[in-house]
């Protein structure tokens, strides 16, 4: 009863913050519905018997929700005055977003340890005598080894695009030479020069 409970419950949260990122107009906001929509996932893996997911899902995605947000600063050219300033107005919207936080995961904590249901899953997860992360492991690099290898090749194509597209080119903007700067020697980087007493350098 209490995991299907905890299903339902994490369920909608996770639609419902979802559904909040796409339609909210501010950028923090959706950053914070985006927080809480992959806790809501998270909680789902853990319900499921996945716990390492669950964990990767947070170690990786939440940590990596602040670089997002780095992102969109950079791309939206946002005032950070005014981003300090409207910080008290999105106090009240992150209270709730943290108490919602803090319940999950005493839910998730009570059914993994009190729920036959949730012990019944997880056993049922993963073969016979077999940890969740070695048969994740034995699914990922023997079954779809080429569909994770070209899913890695597929994001290295994209980290390098996104490179090239925001490498922009200005005229009259100087560039620095790396060649040129570990090429330079002693001669062409240090001028010696011979100044008599009481003379300036540009007399």
């Amino acid at each position: 009863m209490l995991a299907t409970l905890a299903f339902w419950a994490f369920s909608g949260v996770l639609i419902a913050s979802a559904f909040m990122v796409v339609i909210a107009r501010n950028p923090v906001r959706s950053v914070l519905f985006l927080i809480l929509a992959f806790f809501s996932a998270a909680g789902l893996f853990v319900l499921l018997g996945a716990e390492f997911l669950a964990m990767l899902l947070i170690v990786v995605y939440v940590g990596a929700v602040a670089v997002l947000f780095l992102f969109v600063v950079m791309m939206l050219d946002v005032n950070f005055t005014e981003l300090k300033q409207g910080f008290l107005s999105y106090l009240p919207l992150g209270a709730i977003v943290a108490l919602i936080l803090a319940g999950e995961l005493v839910m998730i904590a009570m059914t993994w340890q009190t729920s036959p249901q949730a012990e019944a899953l997880r056993a049922a997860a993963t073969p016979e005598g077999m940890s969740n992360l070695e048969a994740l492991g034995l699914i990922l690099y023997n079954d779809y080894i080429y569909f994770f290898q070209t899913s890695g090749l597929v994001l290295l194509v994209a980290m390098i695009g996104a490179i090239v597209l925001t490498l922009r080119h200005k005229s009259g903007v100087k560039r620095q030479s790396v060649t040129a700067q570990v090429g330079r020697r002693r001669e062409e980087a240090i001028e010696m020069l011979d100044i008599k007493p009481g003379q300036g350098i540009g007399e």
